[in-house]
């Protein structure tokens, strides 16, 4: 898949082909999404309703065509999202959304070769995630809320 699709899926818009052939039941895609809140807290319910509301309006239904994995990494522990990227990697997902910096810092650690997406990480080129926003390379692309170069 190419980079723009990711990004529009699990940025809240999905672009993943909808068409198949009649006699061929379409593939139901893996989505592994890791968050850096508790499952109960009000910013995980809402993320959680939120991409769930983005991926439904362009036909991707979890229990029908798409299933997606949520992992929550509780007040940001590093261990966790250690153990819960390894959890995510190894369920073979077609992509990863990562949330925050010590979210993609700990899938990027499981994986070279699944697309990640990522949301609310700090200075992804600073860091060494991507090589640029425009031209992430390798296998991470995302958003960021802080001035890209």
């Amino acid at each position: 898949m190419k980079r723009r699709g990711f990004i529009t899926v699990l940025g809240g818009a999905a672009a993943w082909p909808l068409a198949g052939q009649a006699q061929q039941a379409e593939r139901v895609r893996r989505v592994g999404v890791l968050m850096p809140w508790p499952e109960n807290n009000p910013q995980s319910r809402a993320s959680v309703a939120a991409f769930v509301r983005a991926l439904g309006r362009f036909g991707w239904v979890e229990g029908n065509n798409v299933r997606v994995d949520y992992r929550f990494a509780a007040g940001g522990n590093p261990t966790l999202f250690r153990t819960f990227a390894a959890e995510l990697v190894g369920l073979s997902p077609d992509a990863i959304l990562a949330s925050t910096t010590p979210g993609l810092a700990a899938v990027r650690e499981q994986t070279r070769t699944i697309p990640i997406v990522f949301v609310n990480v700090s200075d992804p080129i600073d860091q060494g995630f991507v090589q640029n926003l425009a031209r992430p390379g390798g296998n991470i692309t995302g958003f960021t809320d802080s001035d890209a170069r």
